[in-house]
This record gives structure tokens, sequence and C-alpha cells, in this order.
């Protein structure tokens, strides 16, 4: 299985980042696996959110209600954000390399527990610090690369799929980067 994962995960494009991570213990009665993936689509659509780019509006009735439900989206996140800012718990762990894609992640070993078990991968985006997102992986041996590689234990498509369109974000800005830079 582990080989089989990681040659899945090798094969697909990857959001690749220097990101506040950490390894958190999961506890089984700590938080029902629903309440942690409707967390997670919370931020993934926050995510998609602050990192929209505005689009010219077209000439057509439905320009202004979009744009108004644009804003409105951004101010919810907001609002959220600055709820979360306040709370105690606003301190992030260090940066780590990150190569993240819906079959895993790519961690250094060293964040690797020494215990086995179910853990969360908190990962903190920089465009959205205040509001992590907490992936349930499961540890698969150390890759020679010298970093550990977890499989995502992600049970709702919802998520996945969220997960997807951030690799493909990220991974179309790059490429525009890299276009715009070579003109």
């Amino acid at each position: 299985m582990s080989d089989e994962a990681w040659q899945a995960f090798s094969e697909r494009v990857a959001y690749v980042d220097h990101l506040p991570l950490a390894l958190l213990p999961r506890d089984a009665g700590l938080e029902s696996a629903a309440h942690v993936e409707e967390r997670n689509l919370h931020v993934l659509n926050t995510l998609a959110a602050l990192e929209e780019r505005r689009n010219e509006p077209a000439d057509d009735s439905n320009a202004v209600m979009q744009e108004l439900q644009r804003l409105d989206n951004k101010l919810n996140v907001l609002v959220d954000i600055v709820g979360r800012l306040l709370s105690p718990d606003a301190d992030l762990p260090p940066r780590q390399a990150l190569r993240l894609n819906a079959i895993g992640a790519e961690i250094p070993a060293s964040l690797r527990p020494d215990e086995a078990g179910a853990y969360f991968l908190k990962i903190h985006f920089d465009v959205c610090r205040a509001l992590p997102l907490m992936l349930p992986v499961r540890f698969d041996p150390i890759q020679p690369s010298g970093h550990g590689f977890v499989t995502l234990d992600v049970s709702g498509q919802a998520v996945q799929e969220g997960l997807e369109r951030l690799v493909f974000r990220q991974h179309r800005r790059k490429v525009a980067e890299a276009r715009h830079a070579g003109i």
C-alpha cells in the first residue's frame, strides 16, 4: 500500500511551499470526522475566496450580484479571521517544506513522531494563517529524500476535490508567473 500511495502521489501535480506545519495527535473523542471535514471545507473555500482574482464584470445584469456575493464571501472570511485571531492559540509552528496533493503529503522527516498512531497535519497557509487546514493522516515509511510521506486519511470527496482545486490554482499561478517572467 505504501509504495502504491507514494507512486500515485509522485505522479500528480503537488502544492509545493514552505509553510507553518505541525503534527498533532488525533484523539478519538475530541472531534467527529464530520466536524473536521466541515472545517476543512470551510478553510479550503476561504483560501479560494482570498486567492480569487477579481475578473472584469460582464455587461449582464448578474455582474452586480456576482460582485456583491464575492464581497460578502470576503467579508465573512474577514470576520472569521478576526474571531480566530482573538483566540489565545495564535502561535504558529515553524515553517517547513511541504509537498501536498489529494493523495498525501511529503513533509520533513523531523516532523514524524516516534510513536505510530493517528495524527492531524496542521497547515497554516500564508494567505490565511489564522485558519489552519487540519488533515487527518497516517504514516508511511520515510522516503530516501529525507522527507516523511504521510497518506491523507480524508473520507469526504468534497475535501479531496477542494485540495485538488487548491493544487491546481497554485500550479496555474506558478506557470503564469514563469511565463510573465520570461516575457
